[in-house]
């Protein structure tokens, strides 16, 4: 696990842009500079702890060098069958099995590579720069493009070091849109030129001509509307034997592996699946004080159960205090999941340890349907709606009402009553649309501008409903949130966390199976508790889906939900 800068400018001060991503790479660096580009490079030590596996990474046997964020599933196996075919390597390291990939496949390596990654490839031969990032969009990766330069960056700050923040100016759809999707939504940042690479794509960058020759997608997810018809029991198989073979895939390393253990289903599923591999796992807990719904319990019940050496920790609110600035540094631009705090709070705790790489449940809910919003989106969709003009006066009607104890059944009315995407953005946004004009005003938007457009693009009408909404979660919800956070709060702390569920071969599973398999018995995640019925206790198979938020009190200034999104927006922008 690492971080990475690059650019095509000589004078910008890469050395210092490196050091930005010293949390992500905290054993080792380096700055490779040629003609026409610059790459600089911060290494986690993980697979192969020699020196001669640090990047930037140069092949013996032609003008190309990689720089490479994250692990490769499998690529063991995967060197092997590219040394029958002639190559020789001179490292232990997934990062040269992958070189080797694009030196024999070119383009089209990504189709013989699973794993979670962002990959820079500078190819002297033809003068082009390639940028690619993993198919569910694990990894960061940014680039700037300005016309006369380019660059790129594991994370925001590093490209604001690079060409200074004050020539960069804010990009006010993108900052409207936080309000909307409690991120800013791919491939926008808070900048104009600034963007996030889509995951599953590929772009090549033209070093002679200084311009985009293509961006890409590589892979995408395919759904059938109207699947098969599959067993149960092997269906149920099938998912077990996927999930074990992903977490053996995953527990390579040459630095302790060890599990976040929540007590919830998938987390427990991923520990559960490293028995056999593993005699005694190492698991992290994190529990509030005096929190009576405190994962604390659970977690100890499942790690009971399964034999792991269990570890637990109680934060305490005083240990939270002033704490948003370091909000503010893990994500740079505005971002709104407080349950970042508690989970940068477990991996400090996981590294003080000993664990410099953990394995988590992330990815469960999206791939196997456990949100309850779900529930409620199939409940209300039945309902008669009221349409755009009777939602807009609605709306206005609303706005005259000052009493919270009258807006709030109100604003549950009007979430009822809508249909479709609207419906689904109001279970989502906690900002409603009468109050996200104000801001649309402020920063001068059309008013025809359309708040829904990210969600719009992964809306598969044709798809069964709670299928359709799974579609939707695991292409923005997921990436954009749940795998942002994590990325940055894990490896603020210098540790990799790795999510098993989200292995290709887990993905392309879950979601060629019927809908009414996957939620069997009219459960959310009925397939994957059936699975694992004989493996888990039945207590936390029955448990409801808990979340992760530090309970009231703990970050006093973010304790209004109403108002978190409205803070945030501007406490990012006053930093």
């Amino acid at each position: 696990m690492c971080g990475f800068v690059g650019g095509t400018e000589p004078s910008w001060n890469y050395e210092a842009a490196a050091d930005t991503l010293r949390h992500r790479g905290p054993d080792a660096g380096a700055v490779r500079r040629t003609a026409g580009l610059s790459i600089g490079f911060r290494r986690l030590k993980i697979v192969d702890l020699d020196d001669a596996a640090n990047q930037p990474l140069t092949a013996t046997t032609a003008p190309v060098t990689i720089a490479f964020n994250g692990e490769i599933y499998g690529f063991r196996a995967l060197r092997s069958r590219l040394a029958a075919r002639g190559h020789r390597f001179r490292t232990h390291s997934d990062t040269e099995v992958l070189l080797a990939a694009y030196l024999e496949w070119g383009d089209q390596f990504p189709d013989h590579v699973d794993g979670m990654f962002a990959i820079v490839i500078h190819d002297e031969r033809d003068a082009t720069l390639h940028l690619l990032r993993d198919r569910v969009g694990i990894k960061p990766l940014y680039y700037l493009d300005a016309g006369t330069h380019f660059a790129f960056a594991s994370e925001l700050k590093a490209i604001e070091s690079l060409v200074g923040p004050s020539s960069l100016a804010h990009d006010p759809t993108a900052l409207y849109d936080f309000l909307t999707y409690h991120y800013i939504p791919t491939p926008k940042t808070e900048y104009r030129g600034v963007f996030k690479l889509r995951p599953a794509h590929h772009l090549v960058y033209d070093l002679s001509r200084r311009c985009v020759r293509h961006d890409r997608a590589f892979w995408r997810l395919e759904v059938a509307p109207t699947p098969e018809p599959v067993d149960d029991a092997r269906a149920a198989g099938a998912v077990r034997e996927c999930i074990q073979a992903a977490v053996e895939e995953q527990l390579v390393a040459d630095v302790p592996v060890g599990f976040f253990l929540s007590g919830g289903i998938d987390s427990s599923v991923v520990l559960c699946a490293a028995l056999p591999f593993v005699e005694r796992p190492r698991s992290f807990c994190m529990g509030f004080d005096g929190d009576r719904e405190s994962e604390i319990a659970h977690a100890r019940v499942v790690a009971d159960h399964l034999g792991a050496d269990h570890h637990e920790r109680i934060l305490t609110a005083a240990a939270t205090h002033g704490l948003l600035a370091s909000y503010l540094r893990w994500f740079d631009e505005p971002f709104g999941d407080v349950s970042a705090f508690p989970t940068n709070w477990l991996a400090r705790f996981a590294r003080e340890q000993g664990a410099v790489v953990v394995l988590t449940g992330d990815g469960g809910d999206e791939l196997f349907g456990g949100y309850r919003r779900y529930e409620k989106f199939a409940r209300y969709s039945s309902w008669p709606t009221l349409g755009a003009r009777g939602d807009a006066a609605f709306g206005r009607a609303r706005d005259w009402i000052s009493r919270p104890s009258l807006r709030r059944p109100l604003d549950k009315l009007d979430t009822m009553l809508k249909s479709d995407l609207p419906l689904y953005a109001s279970l989502r946004s906690q900002l409603p649309l009468s109050r996200r004009l104000h801001y649309r005003r402020h920063y001068e938007l059309p008013a025809d501008y359309d708040d829904l457009w990210y969600y719009r693009q992964h809306w598969r009408s044709e798809l069964p409903l709670l299928t359709r909404l799974q579609y939707l979660d695991f292409h923005t919800f997921l990436p954009d949130l749940v795998l942002t956070k994590v990325d940055r709060t894990t490896m603020a702390e210098s540790l990799e966390a790795r999510v098993p569920l989200l292995a290709r071969p887990v993905v392309e599973l879950a979601f060629r199976l019927p809908e009414a398999t996957r939620y069997r018995g009219g459960q959310l995640k009925g397939l994957l508790k059936h699975a694992y019925r004989d493996a888990l206790p039945a207590a936390i198979l029955a448990r409801p889906k808990h979340g992760f938020n530090p309970p009231r009190g703990y970050i006093d200034a973010l304790r209004s939900r109403d108002a978190r999104q409205e803070f945030l927006l501007r406490t990012f922008l006053a930093a």
